[in-house]
């Protein structure tokens, strides 16, 4: 979790042939609103400057240093013409906003591999409403193949000097994620936008996970852990761990709007702390964009030895609920997670606490717009420790449906919230004749003598003491 001296961090990486004839006005006017305030252009250098096509303008056409500027040639004003200024007033798109460029030419059936040039289509991301990325197009119209070429070069000159951006991915898409969504979300909205782009999907550079929240916490312990190896460091006592050297992208897919408390990653909790939107569109231009977020990771440790890298946990009713969950698999998704909470809140416990969680991330989802822990930051180099201590089952019922609203879910007597950098959970010894997590009927809480643990959804097992960093 920490960055510094003690935490170990896992930065987020923020997700041919040419393209055919279609009218460009909207995406036009889309670029130049979605742009913000105007580059200044006085001091730009001017690379290029030409007449192209816009719409159905002809336009006087300015690329300079930082932005594509465009206005319509002027005829000669008419007396009286008060919408003159309006509709020949200059536009532009900063080009750090392009993510690819390609000519365009009308193919036939017979042309295959060439056409009729028409002129040069860029690719744009454009920053819409509540956190939302969306992809758009500008047409520059012009039927000469040297003029068009000069540009074209010019482009892809300026779009290679991105660094940031990556040029090849390694995709791992989880078949199970999501009701099985994953793979179609990918072939469908995200793989078209990597092949626009140029990016090859093939070679490892980056890494890319198609899925839920487990799937990505996977993916970032992995990654991690290499980076240890890497080191050289001894990975059955990570103290103080060096951070991934590979950036992760996640994709998520569709919201599957219900409260599950972490079970089972159908709420996208990582995409949602990310960019503020579970959105597949906007995570793939992140992701082609090189937009990257240093994200915090907790470590978990037993007894001296490492466990895992993870960016929540829950103690108690989260890990009892995740257990029951787990023992019936053979129920479709949505009954397994209601039988599994309705289960753990009928079970007789012993101890201090109800739950304990422990987040490096602000874990935002649909279903909790404050984020199950709304007071920590992705990477502030700090974890938030709630507690719910012992209480009556309606009260604790009352704070777990506040989470779904916006009212203050910690706001009872019961609950406490600190801001910590290091945590150790200790259940009470079953050599003490009780367990802390008892329940009637059969055992589904616990494996043996081991504590269920919910960490980014997934079960762990521990048998004592957990020391979370």
């Amino acid at each position: 979790m920490p960055r510094g001296r003690r935490g170990g961090r896992v930065s987020a990486l923020e997700g041919g042939r040419e393209e055919e004839a279609r009218p460009a006005a909207g995406a036009v006017q889309s670029a130049r609103r979605a742009s913000g305030r105007q580059p200044q252009a006085a001091a730009e250098l001017i690379l290029l400057r030409g007449i192209f096509e816009i719409g159905r303008d002809s336009c006087d056409v300015v690329l300079s240093e930082r932005a594509l500027r465009w206005q319509p040639i002027r005829p000669e004003r008419l007396p009286g013409d008060s919408k003159y200024d309006f509709l020949h007033r200059e536009e532009f798109v900063e080009l750090k906003d392009i993510f690819s460029v390609k000519l365009k030419r009308r193919c036939s059936i017979k042309q295959q591999k060439s056409g009729t040039l028409l002129g040069i289509t860029l690719f744009i991301c454009l920053k819409k409403e509540q956190n939302k990325l969306k992809d758009s197009t500008l047409d520059l119209i012009n039927l000469s193949e040297d003029h068009c070429d000069i540009w074209f070069r010019q482009f892809k000159k300026i779009l290679a000097g991105f660094s940031n951006r990556p040029k090849s991915l390694k995709i791992l898409l989880n078949p199970q994620s999501h009701k099985k969504e994953a793979a179609q979300v990918y072939y469908e909205k995200v793989e078209p936008l990597l092949k626009i782009a140029g990016i090859k999907t093939d070679v490892t550079s980056n890494v890319v996970c198609v899925g839920g929240d487990g799937s990505a916490s996977e993916v970032a312990h992995a990654l991690l852990l290499r980076a240890q190896k890497n080191a050289g460091l001894e990975t059955d006592s990570i103290l103080t761990p060096v951070g991934a050297q590979l950036p992760l992208g996640n994709v998520c897919c569709a919201d599957h709007p219900r409260f599950t408390f972490g079970l089972a990653g159908s709420t996208n909790v990582l995409a949602h702390s990310l960019h503020g939107v579970s959105h597949v569109i906007t995570a793939t231009l992140h992701i082609i964009m090189g937009h990257i977020q240093p994200v915090d990771v907790c470590t978990f440790s037993t007894m001296g030895k490492f466990l895992r890298f993870g960016f929540s946990a829950m103690f108690g009713f989260g890990g009892r609920a995740l257990a029951v969950a787990e023992n019936h698999r053979w129920m479709s998704p949505n009954q397994r997670m209601d039988f599994a909470i309705m289960k753990a809140l009928w079970q007789m416990i012993q101890g201090q606490f109800l739950n304990v969680s422990i987040m490096a991330i602000p874990c935002q989802c649909a279903v909790a717009p404050r984020g199950l822990a709304p007071n920590t930051r992705l990477n502030n180099g700090s974890m938030a420790l709630i507690t719910a201590r012992n209480t009556s089952r309606p009260e604790f019922i009352k704070h777990l449906k506040r989470y779904a609203s916006i009212k203050n879910q910690f706001n009872f007597p019961f609950v406490d919230t600190y801001t910590v950098e290091e945590v150790k959970v200790c259940p009470r010894s079953n050599s003490s004749g009780h367990t802390p997590e008892e329940d009637h009927g059969p055992r589904e809480t616990a494996s043996g003598n081991c504590f269920p643990w919910n960490v980014d959804g997934d079960l762990m097992q521990v048998a004592s003491e957990v020391h979370v960093r």
